[in-house]
């Protein structure tokens, strides 16, 4: 019996100019101390594939959730630079009320860039039948302005609940009251805003979570209301399937 040869290994052309290869989605970090628990946006185990990650110095949750970000624009915008000539192929943020640097990063980096989990809304709720609407949760109700909504195509009548009268998610958070954070109480909030959305507005069909904080209490919320529940993690998933579509060859 005649045994054929292996096949050579395929060589081919390497083509470089970058740093950093293997981990095409670079995201923007804000800076803070808080716990991120797996399922966090910030925490590497999140994710099931490579991710880079900058924190942009000066931009707290305060500064960025209650203050608009004011006088942040060019750290976010230099932050992204570098995460591109690092290697990444794409750029997203750790929170959801920077939708308002939406244009300004993309044009800055020329590369795709998902600023906030608030860039579901629209698709969500073309998902959805007739007479139900998507409703918002989100870490500060008070603070997410008309312009966060349409910078992210959310349209302006959309319900809204935040986190602000909780025990322990808000505080925690963006108030940077202590760096631990008791997370069955954090949970609590989440449910609580959950349960205050439909009880407001019965026509809500779906939850979109604008914290990329809250994904780890998704699946709990899903299963208290009975509602599909889209967070960061299912925005980005999608996302990094563009960048890296899975290939069945």
């Amino acid at each position: 019996m005649t045994t054929l040869p292996l096949p050579a290994a395929r060589r081919g052309i390497a083509r470089g100019g970058k740093a950093v290869y293997g981990a095409p989605l670079g995201i923007l970090m804000l800076e803070a101390r808080f716990p991120r628990i797996l399922g966090d946006m910030g925490n590497g185990a999140t994710w099931p594939f490579p991710v880079l990650f900058r924190v942009v110095r000066g931009a707290s949750p305060e500064r960025v959730v209650l203050n608009g970000a004011n006088g942040l624009l060019q750290d976010f915008l230099d932050a992204a630079e570098d995460l591109v000539r690092l290697g990444a192929e794409a750029i997203t943020t750790n929170c959801g009320f920077l939708s308002l640097f939406q244009r300004e990063i993309a044009a800055h980096v020329g590369v795709p860039v998902a600023t906030s989990s608030l860039m579901q809304v629209p698709w969500v709720q073309a998902m959805l039948p007739p007479g139900k609407r998507v409703g918002l949760i989100t870490v500060s109700s008070a603070t997410l302005t008309p312009r966060h909504l349409e910078a992210a195509g959310v349209p302006q009548d959309i319900p809204v609940v935040g986190t602000e009268n909780g025990q322990e998610f808000f505080r925690v958070l963006i108030k940077a009251e202590k760096d631990d954070m008791d997370v069955d109480l954090a949970e609590q909030d989440i449910l609580a805003a959950g349960r205050e959305l439909v009880a407001k507005h019965p026509e809500v069909g779906a939850i979109v979570l604008e914290c990329t904080n809250m994904p780890p209490y998704a699946a709990a919320l899903q299963r208290a209301l009975g509602l599909p529940v889209y967070d960061i993690y299912s925005m980005i998933s999608y996302f990094h399937a563009g960048i890296r579509p899975r290939d069945f060859a």
